[in-house]
């Protein structure tokens, strides 16, 4: 029984998000801080990786002033309360096949999440890619939601955003 460890290397991973409203959508990224995985046997079996919440970019709003108004209002109280909350976590806790469960914790706040996951193994690189589909409202972010609020009308924000993980690792 081999257990291997591998070291996130946060310049070679990203995590694009996308976040979708009536009238449209919105992208950007966010960087992966640090963070492993565990291999038992050369099979994922855990691992655990830190968020940099206040790294959040917005890619698809040019205007600088527009930008920088909205990537304000994500790191407000309303989305993700940056300055109070630096960092979100993710820690894998069971493994079946491709099939990740784990902890997912947004401003403190922690429940379950699963996804699919690919990883590939290169000598001593790992990368891992993964989608998951995350309800914001179950971390305290309402705003503009029709689980909280009526008659939004086309300023209604979905619920549900996407986090397009791909992230690098060497071994330990």
């Amino acid at each position: 029984m081999e257990i291997k460890k591998f070291e996130i290397l946060s310049a070679q991973s990203n995590i694009d998000w996308v976040g979708k409203k009536v009238t449209g959508s919105h992208n950007g990224n966010i960087t992966v801080k640090q963070g492993e995985f565990i291999l038992n046997d050369g099979k994922l079996t855990g691992g655990k990786f830190i968020i940099d919440t206040t790294s959040i970019k917005i890619l698809d709003i040019t205007d600088p002033a527009t930008n920088m108004q909205f990537a304000g209002h994500l790191a407000s109280d309303d989305f993700f309360s940056t300055q109070k909350y630096p960092e979100a976590t993710l820690e894998i806790t069971s493994v079946s096949g491709k099939h990740v469960e784990g902890d997912l914790t947004i401003k403190g706040i922690t429940h379950p999440v699963g996804f699919d996951v690919a990883v590939n193994i290169n000598g001593n690189t790992l990368i891992a890619t993964g989608k998951l589909v995350i309800d914001r409202t179950k971390y305290e972010m309402k705003f503009r939601s029709g689980n909280f609020f009526k008659d939004l009308g086309d300023t209604l924000i979905y619920n549900d955003f996407e986090l397009n993980v791909n992230v690098t690792a060497k071994a330990a």
